[in-house]
């Protein structure tokens, strides 16, 4: 297994600004008003994979819409305002569901702060030593009920179950730039302690952890992510999501 001093290292290397320059974290990056950042930084975080230089120009072109306004945009939204706005398997009608459900949220339900607090303190499923538990859940059940059409593809990759046991990567990369301070992270919500913030799990993630010996579950899922996550606890269990950038250097440097 990779040692404490070798992450620390690493971690240390790659969590700066420098960071920001290809990576989505960079578009939140341009806004200062809170409430710009977390919905800009949730529109980022739907979008981001495939290729890093289409996804942000995208992201670019979703911000000329919204007139670089994000909060103002969502809470005035209406579908048409999207024209044939799409991204791989998001059609304009996916992106409209998800962002009438934004709408909604800010007006009537406090906000995505409080949607994911909710989440944080209300985990599912019920277990009486507290494993498994997922904080996703009951956020992605919020979602799915007040969808128009929830079985589309486009929501359904945008918006996965949580409760069908996905990594919840792009939530999981989320809740860290909105939860974490640092040179990268805003750490604009202090609900919940950094200490349980989960490691943003896709496959290149594992493999690269599986190569560090941190990871040994062959499955890509919610329970990967919690091994992963309990073993860099090890190294720091009041920041083990710093890690995340020392996997992203480790695979950098031993392309």
């Amino acid at each position: 297994m990779i040692t404490k001093a070798k992450l620390d290292e690493l971690a240390q290397k790659y969590e700066t600004k420098d960071f920001l320059i290809d990576d989505p974290i960079g578009i939140p990056n341009r806004f200062k008003e809170k409430k710009d950042i977390e919905i800009m930084g949730f529109i980022a975080s739907l979008v981001a994979y495939g290729r890093r230089e289409i996804f942000i120009q995208k992201l670019y072109q979703l911000l000329n819409i919204a007139q670089n306004e994000p909060y103002n945009f969502i809470l005035n939204f209406e579908d048409k305002l999207l024209g044939n706005f799409n991204y791989r398997f998001g059609k304009p009608e996916d992106f409209a569901q998800i962002f009438n459900i934004l709408k909604n949220t800010y007006k009537n339900d406090g906000g995505l702060e409080e949607l994911f607090k909710y989440g944080y303190t209300h985990p599912l499923p019920p277990s009486p030593n507290g494993r498994g538990k997922n904080m996703f859940i009951p956020i992605t059940d919020y979602f799915y009920s007040r969808a128009k059409n929830p079985e589309t593809l486009g929501f359904k990759f945008m918006i996965p179950d949580a409760r069908k046991g996905s990594a919840m990567k792009r939530m999981c990369m989320y809740l860290r730039w909105m939860v974490r301070k640092g040179e990268v992270d805003f750490g604009i919500w202090d609900f919940m302690p950094a200490s349980d913030l989960l490691i943003p799990l896709d496959t290149h993630v594992a493999k690269i952890s599986r190569e560090m010996g941190l990871l040994k579950r062959n499955a890509n899922d919610f329970k990967s992510v919690i091994e992963l996550t309990e073993n860099l606890k090890k190294f720091d269990p009041e920041d083990p999501v710093k890690y995340d950038f020392a996997i992203f250097g480790y695979g950098v440097n031993n392309k």
